[in-house]
């Protein structure tokens, strides 16, 4: 912990913290696991009958104004999100996990103890509820992708410019809104498609969350995602999950494709701002010091 020298009064240094765990990583593994490349070794806080993997920081890195530039940088921010996926897996060594948001920073060992001690009931409950379990991801995209902006409005421009041509501009225009019905039609039926591999999906999910659908500058196809749904499944009923993936992947569904990893650790079902057993009337998080905004 870093403080001032001299008479002056300790000042607390800054502490990143990655999750909640009731049951301790072994020792070994946690000395071996890196989280942040600028930051010391991962240590254990304990608040009470839970521990808090945590990581003494630099302040000069991870103060407000230094961190907020440097997560608006997309190196640095996937280096941070790489580098806080590494201290989640560390805390999950040995049994279910509550993962922290990226970035979650305190003053000090003391008020990093005292957030989670102000919250204790409801991870203790969440805890109970992520235990034996994991989450997938499912993203469902059409299989086709929508016309170039240019060419639809080449179309359009076509359309106006035949619609004083007679009869030849009237038939035009026509095919012009047939493509648009069939482009809309297609739509539709990927669409249908994907809310049933979702329906089915659910029947071997424990809950089901979905996201929201990632842009194309993110997954890096044309095809527009319909579905981002991500599910938290039983141990127990994994091979029946996978086994209904395996079937949904089998069977002809023409207008959509389907991409499927896990198991992951169950980040979307772990909000330790709600509280599980209370849905959304559930109290807002615990106020915490934080370094950032």
């Amino acid at each position: 912990m870093s403080g001032t020298t001299g008479a002056g009064p300790e000042v607390p240094g800054i502490v990143c913290a990655f999750a909640v765990t009731r049951t301790p990583p072994d020792a070994a593994a946690l000395a071996a696991a890196r989280g942040h490349e600028e930051g010391g070794p991962l240590r254990l806080v304990r608040a009470g009958g839970l521990c808090l993997v945590v990581q003494d920081v630099p302040a000069a890195l991870f103060d407000q104004e230094a961190l907020t530039e440097r997560l608006n940088r997309p190196g640095d921010l996937e280096r941070c999100a790489r580098a806080h996926h590494r201290g989640v897996e560390a805390a999950a060594g040995r049994g279910p996990v509550v993962p922290l948001p990226m970035a979650t920073l305190y003053r000090g060992d003391p008020t990093a103890a005292r957030a989670v001690t102000d919250r204790r009931e409801a991870l203790e409950a969440l805890l109970d509820r992520l235990r034996d379990r994991t989450e997938w991801a499912v993203k469902v995209h059409a299989a086709e992708a929508p016309p170039e902006p240019a060419a639809e409005a080449g179309a359009q421009a076509g359309a106006q410019a035949g619609a004083g041509a007679g009869a030849g501009g009237r038939a035009y225009l026509s095919r012009v809104s047939a493509r648009r019905r069939d482009r809309q039609g297609a739509h539709d039926r990927a669409l249908a498609e994907a809310e049933a591999v979702d329906a089915e999906l659910r029947r071997y999910a424990v809950a089901a969350t979905r996201h929201r659908p990632q842009s194309e500058r993110l997954t890096g196809h044309r095809a527009p995602q319909l579905l981002n749904v991500a599910y938290l499944v039983e141990d127990a009923r994994r091979a029946a999950f996978t086994g209904a993936l395996a079937r949904i992947a089998a069977a002809r569904r023409p207008a959509v494709r389907i991409d499927a990893s896990g198991p992951w650790i169950p980040y979307s079902f772990a909000r330790w701002d709600e509280d599980p057993r209370s849905g959304p009337e559930a109290p807002a998080a615990p106020d915490r010091e934080e370094v950032r905004s």
